[in-house]
């Protein structure tokens, strides 16, 4: 009979899960000793980044990611990401080694005690094999529930005598569906909900992105002819931003929300919370008049939603159900134009001919990003308060091409910007990353350089250096709490450290240079880090 050990491999090598993200500790060495050829092992020298890289390249790839982390100092050390993969629905699943069994009972140094408990309540699962001969059964049960629908991470804690141990024969492979197609008729109260509005709009939320729904949403809204926007600081996005029915990000508080909402009596959110809000501005979620429609495949999501009616199913079975059942409707609405966005968009604020005094502003530095962006770039973002700046300036018109947060934790971008670009390397498509992380949020993990160097991984990671904690100067204003700590960064220098982690680093301060740098960058074959001066500009987030 193989060991545990070898049944579990062989499981791994038939799932596809043939590379693991990790940072190695004395548990999980019995697991990792002989470490197949045929697998791969990418090192974080943290396990934040460790789970960051993995959710990111299990984003790139479509498929779920394996993660090894160190009994419960490592599963803690990884926590931040971990939630931010459950708010991403990335299907991960997350290892840990534990103590030996026969030291369990007296909690010797290094047990995860309650380990199940520890990454609870952001895994959809959560499991120590009672007997060593269910450690590969319980490998497939976890690939199983990652991966249905709503996807998520997993956690197995496994005792580091139990890979020696004598298997109960081969681990058996099995299948499971990955979507939920929505209910015929309630999808029919749907689209007759279409039919008797005078004044509808779509909400394109994540979801579709992660479903591969693009092409569908863009035959519905053109179908409809109506409005369609983004669901507020969505992680992904559904809908290509220069299209000519495209309005734009939903603000994300209640009041601003329900205002921007207000000229439609009927709202259809797809892929997306109804809603994602903070801060806190009292006010009614909908105009009086205005119904809601939310279709996710989130059973979770639709119960917590404070106002509307669900369809639950994937995004794009649903999508594609509605134009189906709309296939002989003539909207009455008047279809407005708007004109299409050229496809790396001016500056907001339009070029002089002579040099800026000063640092540029967030605006300007995005707007010469994007006039050397190739058209295949990916783009991870990871700086709170300029998003706004970002989405004037660049357009995204390809699907799986825009990558942040779900969670509003930090320290997830620079990692997953690194997973994104292994995904890349792996499937031969080997499109550039364009990371732009802000120097606060660059040091929760500014380790993953170093695993960016190691893999000379495309990664072109963008610094707009202000030397403030600017969205938290933001709330500051909105909260009316003036006085708070901590929120200026002096003394930073990211070049300097990003060349210690053997990446290629260089400051740009005019547009010329940060044309010239990202250009110069995107030939060069490795990683390189842009530091670019910027303007605070810490305004009111919203009223």
């Amino acid at each position: 009979m193989p060991t545990v050990r070898e049944a579990t491999y062989a499981l791994l090598r038939e799932l596809g899960l043939t590379t693991i993200f990790g940072n190695p500790g004395s548990t999980e060495e019995p697991f990792l000793k002989d470490f197949p050829a045929d697998f791969r092992y990418v090192l974080a020298l943290q396990e934040a980044s460790a789970v960051g890289m993995a959710d990111g390249f299990a984003q790139g790839t479509g498929r779920p990611a394996l993660v090894n982390l160190h009994t419960a100092p490592g599963v803690g050390n990884a926590m931040g990401n971990i939630i931010t993969a459950a708010r991403n629905k990335t299907p991960l699943i997350i290892t840990a080694g534990q103590q030996t069994r026969k030291m369990l009972l007296m909690e010797a140094f290094l047990s995860n005690v309650r380990a199940t408990e520890l990454p609870l309540p952001h895994v959809k699962w959560s499991y120590e094999p009672v007997r060593a001969q269910d450690v590969p059964a319980a490998f497939m049960r976890a690939y199983a529930e990652a991966v249905q629908a709503p996807a998520g991470p997993v956690f197995l804690s496994l005792p580091l005598d139990d890979w020696e141990a004598e298997a109960e024969g081969t681990a058996t492979l099995r299948t499971v569906s990955k979507r939920t197609a929505p209910d015929p008729a309630r999808l029919e109260q749907v689209a007759q909900a279409i039919r008797g509005s005078r004044s509808p709009a779509l909400v394109m939320g994540a979801g579709i992105d992660r479903s591969g729904g693009w092409s569908a949403g863009v035959t519905l809204a053109e179908q409809l002819g109506c409005a369609v926007y983004a669901a507020p600081i969505a992680e992904r996005l559904g809908f290509p931003t220069s299209h000519s029915q495209y309005r734009g990000p939903l603000p994300f508080a209640i009041a601003p929300l329900s205002r921007a909402l207000a000229e439609h009596d009927l709202v259809i959110v797809v892929g997306a919370e109804v809603f994602r809000y903070y801060p806190y501005v009292p006010g009614e979620y909908l105009s009086a008049g205005t119904r809601l429609w939310q279709l996710t495949d989130d059973p979770a999501e639709a119960a917590r939603a404070p106002v509307g009616d669900s369809v639950i199913g994937d995004a794009r079975l649903c999508l594609e159900g509605l134009s189906a059942l709309l296939t002989d409707f003539q909207p009455p609405w008047k279809r407005v134009e708007r004109p299409e966005r050229p496809a790396n968009p001016p500056a907001s604020t339009p070029p002089s001919s002579e040099p800026p005094a000063g640092p540029l502003s967030a605006g300007e530095l995005f707007a010469a990003v994007a006039q050397v962006r190739p058209d295949d770039a990916l783009v991870v973002q990871e700086v709170p308060s300029s998003i706004p700046a970002l989405m004037r300036n660049f357009a995204f018109d390809q699907p799986a091409s825009y990558f942040t947060m779900a969670s509003g934790g930090l320290g997830f971008g620079l990692p997953a910007a690194v997973g994104l670009a292994l995904a890349e390397a792996q499937s031969g498509r080997k499109r550039p990353v364009l990371a732009f992380i802000g120097d606060g949020s660059l040091h929760y993990s500014v380790q993953a350089l170093y695993t960016a160097a190691q893999h000379r991984l495309k990664v072109v990671v963008i610094v707009p250096r202000n030397g403030e904690y600017t969205i938290l100067k933001m709330f500051a204003r909105q909260e009316d709490t003036p006085g708070v700590p901590g929120l200026d960064l002096p003394g930073l220098d990211a070049p300097m450290i990003a060349r210690g982690y053997g990446v290629q680093a260089q400051r740009a301060e005019t547009a010329e240079d940060v044309r010239a740098a990202v250009s110069a960058a995107l030939q060069h074959d490795g990683p390189t880090l842009i530091e670019v001066p910027i303007r605070p500009e810490a305004g009111k987030l919203m009223g």
